[in-house]
Formats: C-alpha cells, structure tokens, sequence
C-alpha cells in the first residue's frame, strides 16, 4: 500500500522509532509532532491532537515544544471544553518543568485566571495572584505582564483594596495605552475613581477610553456609562413624567409590583403576585415556574425570592428561608453567594455557593440592591438611613432619610440601581416620590409625585442605561418612564 494512505497512528510510530537519534534530528522530531498534533486541531480533530502532542511530551521532554503543547492542551480544556479543572494539572506541570520555557508566561498567566475564577471568598484569591506576580517578576519584557497586572487589578478590586488595584490598572496603561488591556484597565479605573469621590477623574477616564480605543466595545461601553454620569450628576435635569411606557401601552400589565433590569439590559416584570415575565420588545414572555409572594430577584438566573415558597431558579426550589422571614432584596456577589435582606428580623443572610450560610447584623431592612463593584445599598425605615455596605456588610456611607430634601421620608417602597452605582428609590411620608442618590451617597435628583402629575400605587421601580426611571404602577397596570 503507498505510504499516503497509512494510518496517522502508524506513521507517527515509524517516525519515533529512530534509534539512537541526534540532537538535531531530536529537535526537528519534536516540531514535526508539534505541527502534526497543530494541524489536526485546526482540523478539530482533538483526539488526535492530544495523542501527537502526548508522543511528542514522552519522546521529546527538553524540547520548547513540549511545553507549547502542554499550554495548547490546557487553554483546550479551559476555554472549549470548560472544564478548568481538567487544564490545571497541566498547567502545573508547565510551571515545575518549563518555568525556563517561552510559553511558561501564558501557561501561568492561564493558571492564575482559572485559579481566580474558582475562589468562593475574597481571600481564596491569594494562590492566584501569586502566579500573576511570578508573571511580573520573572517575564518582565513578556507581552503576558499587561494582562498579569489587569488581573491583578481585578484581584485586589475584588479584595476591596483599591488603591492597590488602581496601581496595577495604571502600570497597564504605561506598558502600552493602546493596547485591549488598556482598554479594560480605564475602564475599571473610571468606576473605582467614581466609589472614591473623584466624579472629573472617571469622566476623563471615560472619555480616554474613547480616545484611545475608539472602535472597541470598551468605547461603548464608556460612552453610555459617561452620559449617564454627566446627566445625572452634572446637568441634573428636573425629573418629568414621560407619560405610560411603552409608548401607549395602557391597561396591558396586571399589578405589577417589582422590576429589575438585569447586567444584560433585560427588563424583568413580576406580576399578579404570580409570575416574573421578560419583557420582549412590547411583548412579555414567562420566565420560570409560576411562583407566588416574590418580593425580589438576583441576577444572574434570575433567581426569585419568596416568603412563601422559598429560593427559587431553574424551575424548582433551591432552598428555603428560615420561618418567618420576610425577604426585601436580594444579590448574587461575584462570589457567587446569595444575600437576602429580611425586612421582619432584621440582619441579612449570606448563602455561600457551598451550601453554608452565615448572618450580618443589621437593622431590618425595608429594601437591598446590588452596588456593580460589590457591596449593597440598602434602606433601613428603623433607623431611617440608606447604607451603602462593601463586600463584608460593613458600612461605606450612611446616609440619613431626607437629606438635603425640601421634606423629610418615613419609608422606603422600593429602591434599584444602575451599572454605575446610582441608588434610586420609591419613598413615602411627607416627601412622596422620587430620589437618586450618586454611588458615595450625594443626592443628585428627586420629585414627588405631585410635582410629576401623577398618582397610582406604586410598587416597582427601575434604572434604565439612558438616564431614565422606570415605574410599576400597581393600580393602573402600567408602566411609567420619568426622565
């Protein structure tokens, strides 16, 4: 039979079978495997691949190549297959026996992004960050350094600690402006200098994403987070009734009393006190089992919180509240625990992804809100305060009902937020309306109701990403937009 038509199997096994071989022909084996393993997987033939690329770890250890193909196999399981688990193993060896290699940098840049995406608490991200600093001290002229120092960012955000962050997102910017991580780095520097209290360095920020990479996503992403500051926080418009929204939508919702906008500018509508919908165009669509007393949803899923039935996702229950509990809002971390604020007892429950849970004291809670770097904003009518909380429940800024307004609030109805940390809420008492609050806790725009000229119970109310407020009007069943 001509040689073209043998098996890749066998062919491999005569090419191996080279004895005793020399150094360069050594060498030019362990890239003629290394091609061989590339070009069945750019044919997606993966099985053959990983045995071409594991002939050439065992025949040809010292070889470069060989620590390139155990890099090829490990992104394979991370980002094809999603199975990080199965990727670390190699990745670890990459680091013991090819720390020397030139793809030892990717290989521990890809360790410590896996790492970081599996830690359950703040502090499990430490491994993880020492693999991004060995990128840094060991490959310092390695174009891998720019997303290591990203990564570190991201890691001491995530930690609470940003100053440290800020001098990693910076050095991202000095290694080179223009380059994607640039990109991402302001823009993640722009949210931290807003938490701080520096509203002209984000704006600048913003506009040097814009700048700098105009035709990326990143610069989108700037523009409407940077118009959506300057109109609430600089120009600070009147709010004004824009009338039902949808345009001439009337009658169309059956008491509607909670909305939601989850990170992916999807509008969620509960109503009936029986069914969560997705609002489609001007179309509503079911979302999940029919699931009465829900008093607020987290994202993603949407996960649905009731007095009456329990947690629920995915068409079940995934757990049940502790009897008696009368939840008032509710967020997934970037931990992926679930915090439940319970407006009877007071306090709030954080439900680890492992199943364990733990207590935060606070006063009860009439309303709680995802804050987008972590934390929740919450409105407590006991001790009549709007607190903002960082990752560990401990107060940032505490914000006493009606300040700064012309009449003070008694209680809060319902409270959302926005992506760049702007608080609104539904209040009552003598000041009946309206208020939004920056993310340090600044009032920046409020109406009341009558001042509006509109009247209705209403329940639910959201942020949207053009500056507007939407609100659930439970006695007319409609909604309306203020803007």
């Amino acid at each position: 039979m001509p040689f073209p038509f043998w098996s890749t199997r066998i062919a491999l096994a005569l090419l191996v079978w080279t004895a005793p071989l020399g150094a360069q022909a050594g060498a030019d084996l362990a890239e003629r495997l290394f091609r061989s393993g590339e070009r069945a997987y750019a044919a997606r033939t993966y099985s053959e691949a990983f045995e071409t690329w594991g002939q050439l770890i065992q025949q040809a250890p010292e070889s470069p190549f060989a620590a390139e193909a155990l890099l090829r196999q490990a992104r394979h399981y991370a980002e094809v297959e999603a199975k990080p688990e199965m990727a670390l193993p190699l990745l670890e060896r990459l680091r013991n026996d090819y720390i020397k290699s030139p793809s030892a940098p990717e290989g521990l840049l890809l360790r410590g992004e896996i790492l970081a995406a599996r830690c359950s608490k703040p502090q499990d991200l430490k491994e993880a960050i020492a693999e991004f600093h060995r990128v840094v001290d060991l490959f310092p002229d390695n174009p891998a350094v720019r997303k290591a120092h990203y990564s570190l960012g991201l890691a001491f955000r995530d930690q609470g600690l940003w100053g440290k962050a800020q001098l990693h997102f910076t050095t991202v910017l000095g290694l080179d402006p223009q380059a994607p991580p640039a990109a991402k780095a302001r823009l993640q520097m722009a949210e931290i200098q807003d938490l701080l209290g520096d509203l002209p360095g984000c704006l600048k920020m913003l506009q040097g994403v814009k700048d700098h990479h105009p035709e990326s996503s990143e610069a989108m992403e700037a523009s409407w987070r940077l118009n959506l500051r300057i109109r609430h926080r600089l120009q600070k418009p009147p709010l004004k009734s824009l009338g039902p929204w949808p345009e001439g939508k009337q009658k169309w919702l059956n008491t509607p009393t909670l909305l939601a906008f989850s990170p992916d500018n999807e509008l969620f509508i509960y109503i009936d006190d029986t069914q969560l919908y997705l609002l489609k165009g001007t179309e509503l669509a079911p979302v999940g089992p029919p699931t009465k007393g829900v008093k607020a949803l987290a994202f993603p899923g949407p996960w649905q919180i009731s007095a009456k039935v329990g947690i629920v996702k995915d068409e079940k229950t995934i757990l049940p509240l502790a009897s008696g509990a009368a939840p008032s809002g509710a967020m997934l971390d970037r931990w992926g625990s679930l915090w439940v604020g319970d407006a009877r007892n007071g306090g709030i429950t954080i439900l680890a992804a492992d199943g364990t849970s733990k207590a935060l004291p606070s006063p009860s809670l009439a309303a709680l809100v995802p804050m987008p770097l972590g934390g929740v904003a919450a409105a407590s009518d006991a001790s009549r305060t709007l607190l903002f909380l960082d990752g560990t429940g401990q107060a940032r800024v505490t914000v006493p009902y009606g300040k700064d307004l012309p009449s003070p609030f008694r209680t809060v109805t319902a409270l959302a937020t926005d992506p760049v940390g702007n608080v609104a809420a539904l209040v009552d008492g003598d000041f009946e309306g309206v208020v939004v609050w920056g993310s340090d806790g600044t009032l920046v725009r409020f109406a009341t109701f009558k001042d509006l000229g509109i009247s209705g119970r209403f329940k639910g109310i959201a942020l949207d990403r053009q500056g507007g407020i939407l609100l659930a009007d439970r006695s007319n069943d409609l909604l309306i937009r203020l803007d």
